[in-house]
This record gives C-alpha cells, sequence and structure tokens, in this order.
C-alpha cells in the first residue's frame, strides 16, 4: 500500500513511473515474458481485436457519458423546475440537503480568504468520502463537463494529426505541478480565486444551468488549443482539479488492476489513455508484479478496458473484490 501510494504521488507530480530494477520482477513474472514472445501473431491479435470490439467495444465509455450528461442535466432540471433536488454548480451544490463543495474549489476558497466556514468544512468532508470510495480521479472522466467536450475534440485533433494536417505537441508534465502552485499562490496573494474564474469546468457548469455568458469564448479558445495544437492539453499539463483528486485517488479502494499475463502488449491501451504514463506497467519488462494496481494519477474512464483485446485491464473495488 506504501509503495503504490508513494508511486502514484511520484506519477501526479510529473516523474515518470518507475521501473523494475533487475532483481525485483519474480521469476514468475519473468517466465510468463518470455513464454509469451512470438505466442501470438500479428494476425492472431487482429482477430481478438475483432472479436472482442464487436462484443464489449466502448461498454464503460458509452455508461461515462450517460453518467456524466445526467449528472449535469440534473443541475439544469433542478434549476429550472425549481424540484430543490441538485441545487448549485459542478464547483459548490447541495444534494437533497447534503452541502458539497468541489475539493479543489474549496481550496482556492481557503487560501483566498483565509477563513473557513462550516458548510465548507461539511461540503468538503461529503465530496472527499464520495470520491475516496468512487476513486478520486473518477470526477474527471464521470462527472466534468469540460472533460467530455475535451474528449470529442481530441477525436477531432486525433483525426486531423492521422491526415498529416497538424502534428502534436507535448509539454512537459511537470507543468501541471508548477500551475498548481502558482494558482495557490494567487489565491493567497490576491485574496481572489483566479483559478475559478478560468475554470472550464466551472464555467460550463454554470452555463449549463443558469444559460450561456461570455466566459464561454475562453472555454472555445482551449478546445480549439486542443483541436489543432496539443491534444488534452487543459486536462494534462494545466488543471489543478486533478491533482487534487488524485491525492484522493492514493486511498481509494476502487482502481483499475492490470494482468500481466493476459497481456500481449500490443498498446492499443496507452493510444487510448488520457495519461497514458499510467499503463506504462502494460509495456514488456515493465511490470512489477503480475497483478498490478494502475497509479492514483488514471481517471479510472475505462477507455483502456474497453479497447484491451485480452482482458487484462480491469476495474478492481480493493477488499471487496474477492466477494464480487
Amino acid at each position: 500500500m506504501l509503495n503504490y501510494i508513494k508511486e502514484s504521488f511520484s506519477q501526479v507530480f510529473g516523474n515518470p513511473p518507475t521501473r523494475p530494477q533487475k532483481g525485483q520482477q519474480s521469476e514468475e513474472l519473468l517466465a510468463i515474458y518470455q513464454a509469451k514472445r512470438g505466442a501470438l501473431s500479428k494476425a492472431d491479435l487482429e482477430a481478438a481485436h475483432l472479436e472482442h470490439h464487436g462484443t464489449f467495444f466502448r461498454k464503460w465509455q458509452r455508461r461515462r457519458w450517460i453518467t456524466l450528461i445526467l449528472v449535469n442535466v440534473l443541475f439544469l432540471v433542478s434549476y429550472k423546475f425549481d424540484v430543490q433536488l441538485l441545487e448549485g454548480a459542478m464547483t459548490a451544490s447541495r444534494f437533497v440537503g447534503f452541502h458539497f463543495a468541489d475539493l479543489n474549489s474549496a481550496l482556492q476558497v481557503m487560501l483566498a480568504y483565509k477563513h473557513v466556514v462550516l458548510n465548507l468544512v461539511i461540503g468538503t468532508t461529503t465530496v472527499f468520502v464520495m470520491w475516496l470510495l468512487l476513486g478520486g480521479r473518477t470526477f474527471c472522466s464521470w462527472a466534468c463537463p469540460y472533460h467530455l467536450l475535451s474528449e470529442w475534440a481530441e477525436y477531432l485533433h486525433l483525426w486531423l494529426v492521422d491526415k498529416k494536417v497538424i502534428r502534436n505537441h507535448t509539454f512537459h508534465r511537470k507543468t501541471r505541478s508548477v500551475f498548481y502552485v502558482i494558482f495557490a499562490l494567487l489565491a493567497i496573494v490576491t485574496g481572489y480565486t483566479v483559478f475559478e474564474t478560468i475554470s472550464p469546468t466551472g464555467i460550463l457548469s454554470r452555463a449549463i444551468i443558469y444559460g450561456p455568458g461570455v466566459a464561454l469564448i475562453w472555454v472555445g479558445v482551449l478546445l480549439l488549443f486542443e483541436v489543432f495544437y496539443s491534444r488534452r492539453a487543459w486536462c494534462r499539463y494545466v488543471c489543478p482539479i486533478g491533482v487534487t483528486y488524485a491525492a484522493v485517488g492514493t486511498l481509494s479502494p476502487l482502481r483499475v488492476v492490470y494482468n500481466a499475463e493476459a497481456c500481449h502488449h500490443e498498446g492499443d491501451c496507452r493510444k487510448v489513455c488520457l495519461v497514458p504514463h499510467v499503463l506504462d506497467l502494460t509495456i514488456r519488462g515493465r511490470a512489477h508484479d503480475i497483478d498490478q494496481d494502475v497509479s492514483a494519477d488514471c481517471t479510472r474512464c475505462g477507455m483502456c478496458v474497453d479497447v484491451c483485446p485480452t482482458d487484462s485491464l480491469n476495474y478492481r473495488f480493493k477488499g471487496l473484490d474477492k466477494f464480487l
């Protein structure tokens, strides 16, 4: 558990995944790697892909899109019809009387105003417990409205790259840690929640509920940047929300688990992953154990689970999986 937490925090703050050193991998794991050399031909893998895609392909993606849309529509319906079921917006809300406060937004408010109110403590505690159980960065892929738009923009970006109209540009992953510190310092120094002003998550949530405003221009600029220059740039290199929830994810029992024995290292999982460094363990020789938890920087989006033709990546609820 401690090794998992240490490795997760290391990846969250921009360090590459730790590679196993000589002698750290078990004989059983090394034997698995050796036995699979040339075990499946390219034709075998393509056949496995076709069979897999015809049955389960994008199962989790569909479930995630439906959940994400329903959560955000519920805010709109509650406001429009004044049913007081889910009041507020994604950054701060109240669900049937229970206060909810986005952890990163609450942190920004505390830093800016140097004051903590009871409702904020209740709201952050409620959200902390909820995302602790659901998996930390699960918020990013299962609730954040900008994530969905960015995901759709990503398809256009990849199509343009494939047609050689543009090329993708990447930045150092530690950039996100730098922005995390910058936004925290800005809140402390200015007494103003600077990040909340430019956060596309909050802007889109309020636009869905209360109607569009001029701030949507900023969201459009971000999407255009991601379409024509850098794939998923905001989520990968800027947004501090993911860092905050990844910290929660280190304690979460809900994880994606990788099985090295089933894997044939074709790499499709890393191609679809928003944070592909978390799946470096799927590269031949990179796993530490036969069964290994994917780090807490994973968004639990399920794309890798959907696309894997050999069922080597799956959701597990630690402690309960033996009963399921």
